[in-house]
């Protein structure tokens, strides 16, 4: 079988569209990645073919302020064009990122079916819910659904005016009004996923497909102490300077007790106060989490799933987007602590806390875990194809 899996050019997409297409392959289907070419090259050198993703670029006239208009009017754009690419590719299903969507409305122009991929949980607004992004737990009693039915309605009505745009942008190239994918891959951690009572159909918790740029991997500091990771956020909704408040903090720590730190981002940090031995380099992160005894992050889903998988807990100083949601989820789950306002001093007080209490790395550990009742991507997408092909 040939799959096409479609998304972004950022590494929270990008990288579980890699990782999804190197399961495929292992089990012997051809996968094509269409993408951003800066990951052209890392793909190659692990066997995976990536192709450029048609209409990626914003051109003069795009609204990139207008969500909406981003993920719809251009999406209709993209999709005209991939799905020549596709139609000659010979492909027999296509795997299009949730928020890419111009890969599942390719896939209809081109007659193919195609299947949704969620890289994090899944973020489908539900009745049993508050609005996804608020990070509230769900309300209990009286009170507190009230309170999350009363947000959901504020929320709708930028839902609403979503679904008009993707109607339309869906029109403008004569497509119906709306199609659903013949499944959903929801790529995260069991635990890391809120129950709700209107679980969408065909939808698959698959587990975090996680994928290694590089095979270089960490010195490990000198000296003794714990050993922390710092990840800054790839997203361009992360946390402003977090990798510099964090070494800083660290650096202070350090004076009354022995640490050992690797940064690990695709930038070296620049100026400013490291700890004493720091590491700093793009390296395997899975390989050091082996060692690690805490991550600082910035609370993405790509770098929690693999501390969490690894059992690690984690200090999260949350940007924009979906990483407020996420960094609450872990901190009612107990395995790490949200930072927020970001200063030196309340760094270091939830590092301190997350080190000397060790139910933080019990509870990551019981995330962890909770991966044993993922099921396995390839085995849904070989099924849902089957399936398809019979109607």
């Amino acid at each position: 079988m040939t799959v096409a899996i479609v998304a972004g050019s950022d590494a929270g997409h990008a990288f579980p569209a890699l990782g999804l297409a190197t399961a495929l392959r292992e089990a012997g289907d051809e996968a094509i990645v269409y993408t951003g070419d800066r990951w052209t090259s890392i793909a190659a050198r692990r066997g995976i073919e990536v192709r450029p993703l048609p209409g990626l670029a914003a051109r003069p006239g795009d609204d990139d302020d207008d969500a909406g208009a981003k993920l719809s009017v251009r999406a209709a754009r993209m999709a005209l064009e991939l799905a020549p690419e596709l139609a000659l590719a010979g492909v027999d299903l296509v795997i299009s990122d949730v928020i890419t969507v111009a890969g599942g409305w390719a896939a209809e122009l081109a007659g193919c079916p195609w299947i949704e991929l969620s890289p994090h949980p899944l973020y489908e607004q539900s009745r049993g819910l508050p609005p996804i992004g608020a990070g509230l737990a769900p309300g209990v009693r009286l009170r507190g659904r009230l309170r999350d039915a009363v947000l959901r309605a504020g929320a709708d009505v930028a839902v609403a005016k979503g679904a008009r745009q993707r109607r339309a942008a869906r029109a403008s190239i004569e497509l119906p009004a709306d199609a659903a994918p013949i499944a959903r891959l929801v790529a995260t951690l069991p635990a890391l996923e809120e129950w709700r009572p209107d679980w969408p159909e065909r939808t698959h918790l698959v587990g975090p497909l996680l994928f290694e740029p590089t095979d270089e991997v960490f010195d490990r500091p000198t000296g003794d102490g714990p050993l922390i990771v710092v990840a800054p956020s790839t997203a361009t909704t992360g946390a402003g300077d977090m990798g510099a408040t964090v070494l800083a903090a660290l650096a202070e720590l350090q004076q009354s007790r022995p640490l050992r730190v690797v940064y690990s981002a695709l930038e070296r940090p620049s100026g400013g106060q490291a700890p004493t031995g720091l590491v700093a380099a793009t390296a395997r992160q899975d390989e050091v989490l082996a060692d690690a005894d805490l991550v600082v992050c910035g609370g993405g889903h790509g770098m929690l799933a693999k501390s969490l998988q690894a059992s690690v807990p984690v200090v999260t100083v949350p940007g924009g987007g979906d990483q407020w949601e996420l960094a609450n989820r872990v901190q009612r789950l107990g395995c790490g602590r949200l930072v927020r306002p970001v200063t030196t001093a309340s760094l270091t007080e939830a590092i301190v806390a997350v080190l000397g209490d060790p139910s933080y790395a019990d509870a990551a550990r019981r995330v962890s875990e909770s991966r044993r009742s993922a099921v396995d991507p390839v085995a849904v997408v070989h099924r849902s194809w089957r399936m398809a092909a019979c109607v």
